[in-house]
């Protein structure tokens, strides 16, 4: 929030009004200057008047601060400008690839390069950077850092996150080209990963080996075959969404998860909606989980807080985003099944389906 001081006179008068607007602190703890201007009313205005353009003037002035509007290249700091960025990126990206944006800024741009002004970043600092990149540990899947360092295009993945940050300056003319442009830099080689599908074999293979597993895994599994759909898509699907008049299935929400956060749905990637036809199996399925959900609703009555999901959790709350890859690996694994992606199966169903003569189009769309 912005602060507002009164400045006076000898006669106690007030003459003008200084908002500040605070930066919070750099990336040592010690506070940024805050950034200020001055109002000075004009004369005959009444006390109301003055509150009014006082206050307007304030809002104005926070925003423009927000936007990296206020200041110059020539002392803006990356660390202040940071927070401008994110701002303006907030409505931009999605929950998710925003809360990445964020880590990567205050984890790793931020300490290497925050100190920096805007207008004195060159090539070589980035360069370093990318250095710096190269050599992070790399996680493990149990979220335990390694011994190997992290791949080539995890560094471009994370040095994509400051190139963003610089074409944003250029965009607001506090720099006239970007210093992180991969053309100005020599980056690691990085070979194009391989989509990863099972055969029609393997996929029958699961098929059979799912029906010794529980109802909702099973349900989960054939509809990702069958339909295609992301796994986030398929966490945020809710009964509501089948229509067993017409056996189709629409897509209208994916879910996703923050850490610290409850689980929460926004749009598909697509940002569209779509409707699948579902297969005979999937449908028989999808009406027996359903009766499962209502007979274990009746079976502990008030501690079922779900709403209307169709993967869920014991008490019927919207299953963990995650979920469906921790289980897939556990069973393909109890089977002696090759290992793949959960997202594998989406690329498996764009096969089957172009194996079985559908059209590209009618692919692309599902």
């Amino acid at each position: 929030m912005p602060s507002i001081t009164k400045n006076k006179n000898k006669n106690g008068e007030v003459i003008s009004y200084t908002i500040r607007v605070y930066r919070g602190y750099d990336q040592n703890g010690r506070r940024l200057k805050p950034y200020t201007t001055t109002y000075t009313p004009e004369k005959n205005l009444t006390n109301r008047q003055i509150e009014k353009e006082l206050n307007k003037r304030t809002v104005q002035f926070e925003e423009q601060c927000k936007k990296g509007l206020i200041g110059t290249a020539e002392n803006i700091r990356l660390s202040e400008f940071a927070a401008s960025y994110l701002e303006a990126m907030k409505d931009k990206l999605s929950p998710v690839v925003y809360d990445s944006y964020e880590k990567v800024i205050r984890d790793i741009i931020l300490p290497a390069l925050g100190h920096h002004k805007i207008s004195e970043i060159r090539p070589i600092h980035v360069q370093e950077f990318v250095k710096i990149l190269s050599n992070l540990p790399k996680r493990e899947r149990n979220g335990q850092i390694g011994t190997d360092k992290v791949s080539p295009s995890t560094v471009k993945r994370k040095l994509a996150v400051l190139q963003s940050m610089l074409t944003f300056a250029v965009k607001l003319g506090y720099i006239s080209s970007n210093p992180a442009d991969a053309k100005r830099l020599t980056l690691p080689k990085t070979t194009k990963p391989e989509i990863q599908i099972f055969t029609k074999q393997e996929a029958a293979n699961i098929l059979v080996c799912l029906q010794d597993e529980p109802l909702q895994f099973q349900t989960l599994i054939q509809l990702a075959i069958f339909t295609g759909a992301r796994e986030g898509e398929l966490v945020g699907l809710k009964f509501s969404d089948i229509n067993f008049m017409t056996n189709k299935m629409t897509i209208s929400r994916s879910a996703y998860k923050i850490k610290g956060e409850e689980v929460k749905t926004k749009a598909p990637k697509s940002n569209k909606t779509r409707t699948v036809s579902l297969n005979a199996s999937c449908v028989e399925l999808l009406k027996r989980l359903s009766q499962q959900h209502m007979a274990e609703k009746h079976r502990i009555g008030t501690q079922w807080v779900g709403d209307d999901w169709v993967f869920t959790q014991w008490n019927g709350e919207i299953m963990h985003p995650q979920t469906p890859s921790r289980q897939f690996d556990k069973f393909l694994k109890r089977h002696n099944i090759p290992h793949r992606k959960f997202h594998s199966l989406r690329h498996t169903s764009a096969t089957l389906l172009l194996y079985n003569g559908t059209d590209l189009k009618t692919v692309q769309e599902r």
